[in-house]
């Protein structure tokens, strides 16, 4: 959604430029002539248009006490695994195992069919059954300091690592 709201942005910006360069006129007014002759005109000579400015991305702002995100896309991804996580939990309720795959879980609490896509924005979801749980991993598609690949399990810890792939042994997310 950032990304959407940063092309909004620049358009525009894009826009706002040209108005702004663009001869002021009214729409009853009617064109200049020209005293030229159109063989004889100079040809136009269009100066390109100044590069767009870069648009800031505000600061990334906790959505609760305790947020441990440092970006959307980290609270977008937190936010999904956490939905798994509850939904696996009231599936083993219901069926006393856990769901063998992400489609298990549609309309498990707040589970939908959309939610059992692995594109999931800035980040890929890889959801492996085992024996008596499961694993579930969200790896970005860039690692940086404001996307930190995800992993969790039958036990509903989230771990998060900055510069690789996510596990078990991984530090857990506050």
């Amino acid at each position: 959604m950032n990304r959407n709201l940063r092309l909004i942005a620049v358009f525009m910006i894009m826009a706002a430029q040209a108005l702004a360069q663009a001869p002021a006129t009214s729409p009853n007014s009617v064109p200049p002539q020209t005293t030229t002759p159109p063989e004889t005109a100079a040809p136009v000579q269009n100066e390109p248009a100044p590069p767009a400015p870069a648009v800031a991305q505000p600061p990334y702002q906790p959505k609760f006490p305790g947020d441990p995100a440092r970006s959307g896309s980290e609270a977008a991804a937190l936010g999904y695994m956490r939905t798994v996580i509850r939904a696996q939990r009231e599936y083993k309720k219901k069926n006393a195992k856990f769901a063998p795959s992400l489609n298990a879980l549609v309309h498990t609490g707040s589970f939908t069919r959309r939610m059992t896509k692995t594109d999931r924005g800035d980040y890929t979801v890889s959801f492996q059954s085992k024996k008596d749980g499961f694993e579930l991993a969200l790896t970005p598609k860039q690692l940086d300091s404001t996307h930190r690949s995800f992993y969790a399990d039958e036990d509903g810890v989230i771990h998060a690592e900055e510069d690789k792939a996510a596990s078990e042994t991984s530090p857990t997310v506050k």
